[in-house]
């Protein structure tokens, strides 16, 4: 199967106009014959510590976009929106929608403490793992990354990880760096999504990128908008595990 990484700038705080800048990109995507297309963190406003002003209900303008163009494209899309649950509380939500308008969130299990995003936002505390036309693809989100247990406890049930993300340029190597890191950990793919351009004096350096089940990039991005691309397979992940046995040594 095809997966697409949209990496995008983002216009901050303006949900309305970062989905017009991304709709030509998805279609980019699926034209190029992806199935899975995925948008950065918070795709549509920015990585926003004021959930009063950028927040949606579930089911609101952001999300109801991606399901529009998982319909239209009989595609699937995935991005992460600020969202205000039932309970009122605020949650950075990673948002799968299918072609048939089911709908599936993954709240972000670690909020960014540096940056203050445990006060603003509840955390998540429980894992996701999707069947996407017969492929196993877990969800995290951004600062995620680092926590190499939370894979672990996935690993025997996921083909493709994808991490969506905001990550700064100061800290880039240690994205790409962790990126491949949890790919030979787990044997599995990774697709990690990241947003280009400036959040107020932070920069962002893009790096999106599809790492194999070695720990070999598939295809890699720079820091301009860009749509890229690469193959997965079930298949090649169950033979990777099958020759390096590795994940049954795992306590």
């Amino acid at each position: 199967m095809r997966v697409a990484a949209v990496q995008h700038d983002i216009e901050w705080e303006s949900a309305t106009q970062t989905r017009d800048r991304v709709r030509p990109m998805i279609a980019q995507a699926v034209a190029g014959g992806a199935r899975l297309v995925a948008l950065p963190e918070m795709f549509a406003t920015g990585f926003s510590m004021r959930p009063e002003r950028i927040a949606e209900d579930e089911g609101g303008p952001s999300e109801r976009f991606l399901c529009e163009q998982a319909r239209e494209h009989d595609a699937y899309l995935l991005a992460s929106i600020a969202q205000r649950g039932a309970d009122g509380g605020y949650r950075n939500n990673a948002v799968l929608a299918r072609p048939d308008g089911t709908v599936h969130r993954y709240a972000k299990i670690h909020p960014f403490s540096y940056a203050g995003e445990h006060e603003k936002y509840t955390a998540g505390t429980e894992h996701l793992t999707l069947d996407v036309d017969g492929l196993r693809v877990s969800l995290f989100v951004c600062y995620d990354l680092r926590f190499a247990d939370e894979f672990w406890a996935l690993a025997r049930d996921t083909d493709l990880y994808v991490v969506v993300a905001n990550w700064p340029a100061p800290r880039h190597e240690h994205w790409r760096l962790l990126l491949r890191a949890r790919a030979v950990e787990n044997q599995a793919y990774v697709l990690g999504v990241n947003r280009v351009g400036a959040a107020k004096d932070l920069g962002h350096d893009g790096g999106s990128a599809l790492i194999d089940p070695l720990g070999r990039v598939v295809v890699e991005a720079g820091a301009e908008p860009v749509v890229v691309a690469g193959d997965v397979a079930a298949a090649t992940v169950a033979e990777i595990r099958a020759n390096f046995p590795f994940l049954a040594d795992r306590r």
